[in-house]
């Protein structure tokens, strides 16, 4: 992919202003902005405003020539807001190939909510609801792509995951960006310049192109198998999410891993249905199974852990049933939001955020060169690994079969999203998502924050034993189509 004039680097919409970075195009990148903490004295964003704010003024009225030359100055000003229009309107990025992403109006963006305002009632660009300070956190988000040149994919002499990669890139971006909420914080950014972050570098790392990397998409494959994953055969979110599910399972059992950093640091639900569900309703967060989950990676500790909640759903045939659409966007406000691995059919993509009845994502079509970046390289190029292009599609051309990813802290987070996803039940007219339920009838203790009995409750009884679990918060066999 091209950029305009550079990768990484965007027009601007508003040269009187830094929300000129918004003027991203669907086709071309947008600009890579520096962290919170760099936004002071000397700024890359304050230098770009600048040096655009100088070729303007070449056709602003001069005050004390206007009022002595009269027609000239109307003239020199009629260019100047020509000048203007052109460039924030857009024109001139179109002029040049590139068309406009983003729109004025909210974005939300993994739960959290931009408001981008129009060119003639932009507001401070340092705001937190200003255009820069979406692309500061959109090209913070790790970007995961095809790549080429790796080591072979166990014994099918494959290279490179072109053309059929994209739902396990996808998959590796939804989990990234868990890790980088778990270890760094929703609000991290990344640094304009090295050294990189530790644990950025370190997470990294994890999704190198390797069997030695614990994430890598030669050890997805592997652990995907029975779920049919394969080098250069392309499988659907349902399978990607049991694959995960294997590969953690075995990770976190290697004992060389064991309290490093190469161990996944939460428990994983992966949400599938009752016994209705299984034939088509809609699948079922279990607080119990999650509580059961939580235990179990605590090793019989009764407190709460962090927890990654992956939910495969199919939402219509050949085409998405529109009234699943305004829940979907609904998702990307919960604060626990990870976004959608989703995309149009046969070319996966994460979609991370929304904006009117368009979904906003990371696109793994790049082909790129393999990169391994050593865990304790603080110095190493991360440029290949983020992405300040924002691409855009319908909401309603989404493929119907996709997964959403939360990611819960502790327990008030769990609890949180659980109101959450109940409230947004309730407004679903009877064709939900997913529900919450809780198991009245569980055969082994469950434990609450505090570490007594019991747990709180939400929505309907249901019937699970959780004895029953396979320690992946699934009950008895997998009857689920491979999708």
């Amino acid at each position: 992919m091209t950029s305009l004039p550079e990768r990484g680097a965007a027009p601007p919409s508003d040269p009187s202003s830094l929300e000129g970075a918004a003027a991203v195009a669907s086709s071309s990148s947008s600009t890579s902005s520096a962290p919170d903490e760099q936004r002071k004295n000397g700024s890359p964003k304050q230098c770009k405003a600048s040096i655009l704010s100088s070729v303007l003024t070449i056709f602003e009225p001069d005050q004390d020539h206007s009022s002595r030359s009269g027609g000239h100055a109307s003239g020199s000003y009629a260019w100047s807001r020509v000048l203007r229009r052109f460039v924030g309107g857009g024109s001139m990025w179109r002029f040049l190939g590139c068309g406009k992403a983003l729109t004025a109006g909210d974005v939300w963006f993994l739960g959290k909510c931009y408001k981008l305002s129009s060119e003639e009632s932009s507001s401070d660009s340092d705001s937190e609801g200003g255009h820069v300070a979406f692309l500061e956190d959109f090209s913070s988000r790790i970007w995961i792509t095809y790549r080429k040149g790796f080591d072979a994919i166990s014994d099918s002499k494959l290279t490179s995951d072109v053309n059929w990669g994209c739902m396990v890139r996808s998959s590796q971006m939804l989990v990234a960006q868990a890790l980088i909420f778990h270890h760094l914080g929703r609000s991290w950014r990344k640094p304009a310049q090295n050294p990189s972050n530790p644990e950025h570098i370190r997470i990294l790392h994890l999704f190198g192109d390797s069997e030695v990397c614990a994430f890598s998409i030669h050890n997805l494959l592997q652990a995907g198998k029975s779920y049919g994953l394969a080098a250069g055969s392309w499988v659907g979110p349902y399978a990607m999410c049991r694959a995960w599910q294997t590969l953690i399972r075995t990770n976190r059992e290697q004992p060389e891993v064991i309290n490093t950093n190469e161990s996944f640091p939460m428990a994983l639900y992966v949400v599938s249905g009752d016994e209705d569900g299984e034939r088509g309703g809609a699948p079922v967060v279990c607080i119990d199974v999650a509580a059961q989950l939580c235990y179990d990676f605590n090793k019989g500790q009764s407190a709460w852990s962090p927890i990654l909640l992956l939910v495969p759903l199919v939402l219509g045939l050949d085409k998405i049933n529109p009234r699943y659409i305004p829940l979907l966007k609904e998702t990307f406000t919960f604060p626990q939001s990870l976004g959608i691995l989703g995309g149009k059919p046969g070319a996966s993509t994460y979609i991370a955020g929304v904006q009117d009845d368009r979904a906003l994502y990371l696109d793994p079509h790049d082909v790129q060169l393999a990169v391994n970046i050593a865990s304790d390289n603080l110095e190493a190029d991360t440029s290949s690994y983020h992405c300040s292009t924002v691409r855009d599609m319908p909401l309603d051309l989404i493929d119907p079969s996709l997964a959403i990813g939360f990611y819960c802290r502790d327990k008030d987070d769990f609890d949180n999203f659980c109101c959450r996803a109940s409230e947004l039940a309730e407004q679903a007219n009877g064709a939900p998502l997913f529900t919450v339920v809780q198991s009245v009838q569980p055969s082994k203790q469950m434990y609450n924050q505090d570490g007594e009995p019991g747990c709180s409750g939400y929505g309907i009884s249901d019937n699970i034993d959780v004895e029953d679990l396979d320690g992946s918060g699934e009950t008895g066999e997998d009857e689920w189509q491979i999708l």
